[in-house]
């Protein structure tokens, strides 16, 4: 039973997928950055919405199918693990930073909405980041800077640096794989068609209402700030993730140990995140 969901699980083109769905995000926030000023970031999104013919709809194209994409690596990843078992130490960690990476890139997507829950967001990020001993207030020039240069920043480092520097950080692995719309018209017209069933989230700012709930990969360490020092919470927690999977290599001895740890990790910022849905 196991060794068949894994075989169906690892016979899946997740990599191509990961591909068709970068290509419609890539494509679609094109179109959304033309539209975008980081100067006034809630009129640019809600215009975009409002004003600009289809601009709802691409919103929503570059929305899903970034998801999409972030998910998609990550079950590429899983489905590979096996494979890389020939890879050096640099090429693992070239592989697995493309995660956070990724993730950062959805992140300050969310940031650059401009309405309540990217205003959270990008509040508590830099002040995760402005906590870190020392190296805190240039990580945070180099990434964020909201309260000096508002969204300029994060807008560069959105649309243009953090997207080169994933396809540095991916492209010796990204080369080998090729990915045609035309053999993934089914993936292709479930992406178009979700946009254009359910819009992309936008939450203004309403009166009264004191508890907002960031995006959905940053809930539980929303949750998790609420117990625990920034530091911890914020870095700390989120660094012991990334440390297990550099280590976590086919070949390393500690293999199953770490694989435990990343699953009670993983179980256990879940469990949180369902606890801030809660609230």
């Amino acid at each position: 039973m196991i060794s068949a969901i894994v075989k169906t699980f690892t016979g899946i083109r997740w990599g191509e997928w990961s591909l068709i769905t970068l290509f419609i995000s890539v494509l679609s926030g094109m179109v959304v950055a033309l539209q975008y000023d980081p100067a006034t970031p809630l009129y640019s999104s809600s215009s975009l919405d409002i004003l600009v013919p289809h601009g709802s709809y691409f919103r929503s194209l570059h929305f899903y199918s970034s998801q999409f994409f972030f998910l998609f690596s990550i079950a590429h990843l899983v489905a590979v693990f096996k494979k890389t078992e020939g890879y050096t130490r640099g090429q693992w960690l070239k592989l697995t930073a493309t995660l956070p990476v990724g993730l950062l890139i959805l992140f300050t997507g969310y940031i650059l909405r401009g309405d309540s829950t990217g205003s959270l967001a990008g509040i508590i990020a830099e002040n995760i980041l402005l906590a870190i001993p020392l190296a805190g207030e240039p990580i945070n020039d180099l990434l964020l800077s909201i309260s000096d240069n508002h969204m300029k920043r994060v807008y560069i480092n959105h649309v243009i640096t953090l997207g080169i520097f994933w396809g540095i950080l991916a492209w010796e692995h990204l080369r080998v794989y090729r990915a045609s719309f035309n053999n993934h018209l089914l993936l292709t017209g479930f992406i178009l068609l979700i946009s254009v069933l359910i819009a992309a989230p936008f939450e203004p700012e309403q009166l009264g209402v004191f508890y907002v709930t960031g995006p959905w990969f940053f809930l539980g360490l929303q949750e998790l700030l609420r117990f625990l020092p920034t530091l911890v919470a914020g870095v700390i927690v989120p660094l012991l993730l990334l440390a297990a999977l550099a280590l976590l290599r086919p070949a390393n001895n500690y293999l199953r140990p770490l694989l435990i740890f990343i699953l009670i990790w993983l179980i256990s910022y879940a469990a949180l995140s369902l606890i801030a849905l809660s609230h």
